[in-house]
């Protein structure tokens, strides 16, 4: 079985078991959105809500919180990992997006890229999640996921990346990121399935008997 034939097989499986897929990170706008994907590196999504939904209704605009100062940032953000530098990142978008862009979040890659604290990932996420552009963010789980399934060999998250949108047509990329970040969460885990008990792992190497090592990115 090639790598091509095992990603039908993904995108079937993961078609049947999610066929709707709700962004995970709760917001009200897109700029909310962009704030909970920047808390959330190191941190669930569980977490991330439990922290905004008490912010969001008052706070959600980057005027508000340039208004509200780096230090008042953090006290809303304790309960988050390193809490400091993503409150640093916060004020700092902010500022630039009311500078810059007029409170609004752009909608290039380029442009969310030189926002303070906004990796390639985060941008990937906001374009997919906010503006419907096709993207396909790759974190550290699906990287792990993609080299179990056999869809790359995984040097890092770049080439994992690019694999996958060769492999998976385009117009598959937004649903299919949300739907391989819930499969690995109930069925794909890390240290339940190890490549060998999960429907995709057993349908993509049915003869697979020892656990599968994966690179970190």
């Amino acid at each position: 079985m090639n790598e091509v034939q095992r990603a039908k097989i993904v995108l079937r499986i993961l078609n049947k078991t999610y066929p709707k897929t709700p962004i995970p990170l709760k917001h009200k706008n897109i700029f909310t959105l962009l704030i909970s994907v920047l808390l959330s590196a190191q941190c669930t999504d569980v977490n991330v809500n439990n922290v905004t939904k008490n912010i969001y209704p008052k706070y959600n605009k980057p005027e508000h919180f340039v208004k509200l100062g780096r230090k008042k940032i953090e006290k809303l953000i304790r309960s988050i990992g390193i809490f400091r530098v993503k409150a640093k990142s916060v004020y700092n978008l902010s500022k630039t997006l009311v500078k810059k862009y007029n409170g609004r979040v752009p909608k290039t890659f380029e442009d969310l890229e030189e926002l303070p604290g906004v990796g390639h990932k985060t941008a990937s996420v906001v374009m997919s999640q906010g503006f419907g552009y096709p993207a396909f963010p790759i974190d550290t789980h699906i990287h792990r996921l993609a080299q179990r399934w056999g869809l790359t060999n995984g040097k890092n998250v770049v080439q994992t990346e690019e694999d996958l949108k060769r492999l998976f047509p385009k117009k598959y990329w937004n649903k299919l990121h949300l739907q391989i970040i819930y499969y690995g969460r109930e069925y794909c885990k890390a240290r339940e399935c190890y490549g060998i008990s999960c429907k995709i792992c057993t349908s993509c190497y049915p003869k697979r008997k020892r656990p599968i090592k994966t690179k970190k990115a």
